[in-house]
């Protein structure tokens, strides 16, 4: 169950103060501490992580016994600007971006039971019809236009 953020436009050095303060958390306390986060990364990461447990969920684990297993903040494209100063100069800005990926684990690793897949029974319904495919026809050949001197 993972989850992948990227070119989110905040340096990595600020998104991982967030990510290091989830890190190894269940779900529950993770959501609480970035409710209450008074950083701009804080409540991106949490559409990141209620995306990760949805993704879990689609899988068929349990949302109440998982936890962040890892939390990586990558370096991603550096926009880059420049600032003029006087006399002719100018320095240079580097707008950083990152690139965030999480990954969820269930504590106990189990599934929860699959019961959907049981009631998708195959509906009756009109027998396959063999469609019949037409010959194609052979392609022009091209002919050079190019006349050669005798």
């Amino acid at each position: 169950m993972k989850a992948l953020l990227k070119n989110y436009h905040q340096a990595p050095r600020k998104v991982r103060l967030v990510a290091d303060l989830i890190r190894g958390k269940s779900v529950p306390h993770a959501r609480a501490a970035l409710a209450f986060l008074p950083k701009k990364a804080a409540p991106t990461m949490g559409k990141l992580l209620d995306s990760a447990v949805a993704n879990a969920a689609n899988r068929g684990y349990e949302t109440h016994d998982l936890y962040i297993k890892t939390i990586t903040v990558d370096k991603g494209v550096v926009m880059r600007r420049f600032r003029p100063f006087g006399r002719g100069r100018s320095g240079a800005i580097n707008k950083e971006m990152s690139i965030v990926k999480i990954e969820l684990a269930s504590k106990s690793g189990t599934k929860a039971p699959e019961v959907g897949i049981a009631a998708k029974a195959e509906k009756p319904g009109k027998p396959a019809v063999k469609k019949t495919v037409a010959k194609k026809t052979a392609a022009k050949k091209t002919t050079s236009k190019l006349k050669t001197k005798n």
